[in-house]
């Protein structure tokens, strides 16, 4: 006799009674492709504990990962991008902008806030790579400016999370000339004597890498972080030579003399203190 006997045919469960797995919960590894609990993942500040890798995260996570308890006062929150040459390609900028910002929540690719890490004062500004690919737009460099002047004027240190695609195409020279403004405010910054401090994560590349971000008093980057100027493909296509193993990785980049340090994201917190605590003495 079979252990298992169906004592009523034609059980039919309706969609309604099903019950299914909410959305976030899993997520899998981009690297090892193993899956990751959500509070796990949070739990290990959204590095892969099989195999290390960092996974993107915004503003939002870096700041619960940095802030001592969370705790911050954001900086000029309601900064939006205008539309100055009315630009559009697929869709008007006006309606891409629209559509972002409600999928994200963010007013624009970059958020900045003061508050303490390890009980010292620090502004930092951190950028998201969901809101238009992280793009440089005439709001990130403004928001970037007025954080500089907050922390000239508070003498408090600036720390800058950099996660960019590069220059936003749709404000050309306007966002090109962030580059310059943000850099000329950096000068600012150093005859003032307070310590900046450059975080570059997966990826930082064009404009952004070419001005703020390889600007730092210390240039710190997360483990395979993508870092360059122009992406490897492009690279590749133009000079018509294979590229070396690891090329543009924050590993390649450091070995070439553009990074100080590469730092676990797991550890950023304790070294950023440490590197305050020195730069105050």
């Amino acid at each position: 006799m079979t252990w298992f006997k169906r004592e009523s045919k034609g059980i039919i469960t309706t969609t309604e009674e099903k019950k299914e797995t909410p959305d976030g919960i899993w997520n899998k590894c981009p690297n090892c492709k193993k899956p990751l609990h959500y509070t796990e993942q949070v739990e290990n500040q959204y590095v892969c504990h099989y195999c290390g890798y960092h996974i993107r995260i915004g503003s939002k996570e870096y700041f619960a990962i940095l802030f001592d308890d969370n705790e911050f006062i954001e900086l000029d929150p309601n900064l939006r991008s205008g539309d100055p040459l009315h630009f559009e390609d697929t869709k008007k900028y006006t309606d891409r902008l629209a559509e972002t910002i409600n999928k994200t929540g963010l007013n624009d690719a970059i958020r900045a806030g003061v508050g303490k890490i390890d009980g010292q004062d620090i502004v930092i500004a951190c950028m998201d790579f969901n809101f238009i690919g992280g793009s440089m737009g005439s709001v990130v460099g403004e928001k970037i400016a007025r954080s500089i002047d907050y922390s000239i004027a508070h003498k408090m240190p600036f720390l800058m999370i950099s996660k960019s695609g590069g220059a936003r195409m749709m404000e050309a020279a306007f966002s090109l000339m962030q580059m310059a403004k943000t850099s000329a405010k950096l000068a600012l910054l150093a005859q003032a004597k307070i310590p900046y401090i450059s975080l570059l994560t997966d990826p930082t590349t064009g404009g952004v890498t070419a001005s703020y971000a390889m600007l730092g008093d210390i240039n710190i980057a997360e483990p395979g972080s993508l870092i360059g100027f122009a992406g490897p493909r492009v690279i590749k296509e133009t000079i018509k030579k294979d590229l070396p193993k690891g090329f543009q990785t924050a590993e390649f980049v450091q070995e070439h003399g553009f990074l100080d340090f590469i730092v676990d994201r797991r550890e950023m917190k304790e070294k950023l203190a440490t590197f305050l605590k020195m730069m105050q003495n």
